[in-house]
């Protein structure tokens, strides 16, 4: 935008103009993607046992109204900085109200981040994988994190001591 300021052109005299330029400073706008372009899982197998635990979560808890369950949706627990997020296969989030969502942006759920997580082991998705979600979720405040292996039938649980 410019602003223009000119003499008056009475008298003959040619307008005089001085021209500012006028920088608007813009926040640059953070864009939270809804995927991260990865498959919700490996295999069927994999895919049943998300869909088995985040549906068995939503009976469980349908009484409660400020109980979110959702199957691998996309968490950002840090605004400004869309690059920190995890899409756990499943998550619980007590005192945030059922509904959808795009994505789960903690900062927009009153800082709210999930309380239990569930990942399902596949072939893609062994212990180098799960210890680093293991980082990341310790990092974010989650307090439980189960990990189950379809193929032994076994589920394994962590759960958060004291205050981190």
């Amino acid at each position: 935008m410019a602003k223009i300021h000119g003499n008056s052109l009475s008298g003959g005299q040619a307008p005089m103009v001085q021209v500012q330029e006028v920088i608007a400073e813009r926040k640059r706008e953070i864009i939270y993607p809804d995927s991260d372009g990865q498959p919700m899982a490996d295999n069927t197998k994999q895919f049943r046992w998300i869909v088995i635990i985040k549906e068995n979560l939503e009976i469980l808890f349908a009484p409660i109204d400020d109980l979110f369950v959702a199957g691998y949706l996309l968490w950002y627990p840090v605004e400004g900085d869309n690059t920190i997020r995890q899409a756990p296969d499943v998550m619980v989030v007590f005192g945030r109200p059922k509904g959808d969502r795009g994505s789960y942006r903690q900062w927009e759920e009153d800082n709210i981040a999930p309380q239990v997580v569930f990942e399902i082991l596949s072939p893609g998705n062994r212990l180098k994988e799960m210890t680093r979600k293991l980082g990341f979720y310790e990092r974010y405040g989650v307090q439980e994190y189960y990990i189950y292996d379809p193929e032994r039938m076994y589920l394994d649980g962590l759960q958060r001591s004291g205050e981190a």
